[in-house]
């Protein structure tokens, strides 16, 4: 491995103006032909460095040296021009376009100056697709191809703008195992051709297969910089937290009882006429965790989307408790017990503008405890978002702090300590630890399943195959909007459960029916 440094961040500051200090005097140096990794909690720092790197942010302090040379970015723009490509966890395509007009999207080639060449765009795609062993196709409109393949196009789209860095933030989060692989090869390629690469994940398994060198970020400070083959996950994850990290997930055999959730024969077309869910029918019973596995865009976002009634099925129904829960608004539902970690949790978690104290409790604002008529009980409010952002160690100056000024772990632990303290009969549990660290992580799962054991029922939908897999009990995986695997407890591993989610395995329908008691 070369020892050259390509980037350098010397003494890097970020102080924002409400006195939050982000980044504390930051090293940070990156050597040709590398691939390193960044780790840290959610709000360590590592995202607002990389935000500084491509131009995003602007530093307080500090310089940035690339190929020895001084610079300060003040954009993307700039950044790109200098080599530096970043491709985001959310993938920043469009889906009405094809992965050529993506490729080139804001660079497009034209004729007479005027007009797109569509010809000449397909054509640069496809020279560098064959360049760095990318299988893309071209033509193909982005809304139709797989999650891999959208990766793989990002990735494009920073090399055909000369990119000789790039920083790839969380780019495994919704990958199969086999697309992670593939994924890790194609990495591997490009770093053989000289390229380098900064990898930002909060999988340490992932970073001791893949990466070189790891540097680690606690409370805005670079605490150490490590040669990845002689540094351990659970050291890794103790600089990281300052404390020892249960790394595997430690569960009691499920006891179910009675049927809490269920599903029969859900049907949805989205509005571009595509069926994203097609007899869908599972349960979900007391004291279990049903986990819901696939690549994204297999009817998982439909599916919760109709359990909290935010969407109505074409045909079939969803009962709990035995009560048909259509029409059902979204306070009814939560009066029924229903709890909902969504997806989006900055969209729909929280109110960003609001106080910690007042995104704890909203969810029951309206009760006796907290509401005398015209007036709120602030002593009480105070209190219990006091007792809850202690036992679900939330990091905060206090209650009455914006909760749009935390990290995203953060904000994630505020959602969950609202939903999980309700006293829930059913959580509905959306991608409940993605992009937060491995402490929010350990702390989250540990709940989920002491609340399944002490009686709730739990769904879980995660495109993290290994926490789907750990965590659940039963395991339905979905694939073109139908159930095409349900398995037990320890009848599976990640190369099987690829092969499903890919669709290259599926179970018969009387087999899924079966097994999904319905």
């Amino acid at each position: 491995m070369a020892d050259t440094p390509v980037v350098q961040m010397l003494g890097i500051s970020k102080v924002y103006p409400n006195g939050i200090a982000a980044n504390r005097d930051v090293d940070f140096s990156v050597n040709k032909g590398e691939i390193h990794a960044l780790v840290g909690e959610n709000g360590a720092g590592k995202s607002t460095l990389m935000k500084i790197l491509f131009g995003l942010e602007k530093p307080t302090s500090g310089a940035i040296l690339i190929d020895g040379e001084a610079v300060m970015f003040s954009s993307p723009m700039a950044a790109i021009s200098n080599g530096i490509g970043m491709v985001h966890q959310h993938f920043m395509l469009v889906p009405s376009l094809t992965v050529a007009e993506n490729v080139v999207l804001g660079m497009a080639p034209r004729k007479s100056g005027i007009f797109i060449d569509f010809k000449e765009a397909v054509r640069l795609t496809e020279e560098y697709a064959e360049r760095f062993h990318f299988d893309v196709e071209p033509n193909a409109r982005v809304a139709d191809i797989s999650v891999g393949m959208k990766q793989k196009v990002e990735i494009l789209k920073a090399l055909v703008r000369g990119a000789k860095v790039l920083i790839l933030d969380e780019p495994t989060a919704v990958l199969t195992t086999q697309e992670t692989e593939e994924l890790f090869r194609q990495l591997h390629e490009l770093k053989s051709q000289g390229f380098t690469i900064i990898f930002i994940s909060h999988k340490l398994n992932e970073i001791k297969e893949l990466t070189d060198r790891v540097t680690i970020m606690r409370h805005g400070r670079a605490v150490g910089t490590y040669y990845t083959d002689s540094i351990s996950e659970q050291e890794i994850s103790r600089l990281m937290v300052g404390r020892d990290v249960v790394l595997e997930v430690q569960k009691t055999p499920a006891e179910p009882g009675e049927v809490v959730l269920l599903v029969e024969n859900l049907q949805f077309v989205n509005e571009w006429n595509k069926r994203m869910l097609n007899g869908i029918s599972f349960d979900v019973r007391k004291g279990e965790i049903v986990g819901i596995a696939g690549v994204e865009g297999n009817g998982q976002r439909e599916l919760v989307d109709i359990l909290f009634g935010l969407i109505a099925p074409e045909e079939g129904s969803v009962h709990v408790n035995g009560v048909n829960i259509a029409d059902k608004s979204q306070r009814e539902l939560r009066d029924m017990g229903i709890s909902y970690v969504p997806e989006d949790r900055m969209t729909f978690g929280i109110a960003g503008s609001a106080s910690i104290n007042e995104n704890i409790v909203s969810d029951r604002i309206s009760s006796p405890a907290f509401n005398k008529g015209p007036l709120l009980n602030m002593k009480a409010i105070r209190e219990t978002s006091q007792n809850l952002i202690e036992d679900y160690a939330v990091l905060c100056k206090s209650g009455r702090q914006h909760v749009n000024m935390l990290s995203g772990g953060n904000i994630q632990k505020v959602v969950v300590a609202r939903e999980f303290s309700a006293d829930p009969l059913l959580i509905i549990a959306d991608q409940p630890t993605r992009g937060i660290d491995v402490g929010a992580t350990e702390l989250i799962r540990k709940k989920l399943i002491d609340l399944s054991r002490q009686g709730a029922a739990v769904l879980l939908v995660s495109a993290d195959l290994n926490e789907v897999m750990e965590l659940s009990d039963s395991l339905i995986v979905l694939y073109g909007g139908k159930i095409v695997g349900y398995f037990d407890d320890g009848q599976w591993d990640d190369v099987m459960m690829g092969e499903y989610m890919l669709g290259l395995k599926k179970q018969s329908d009387e087999e899924v029916k079966r097994a999904c008691h319905a």
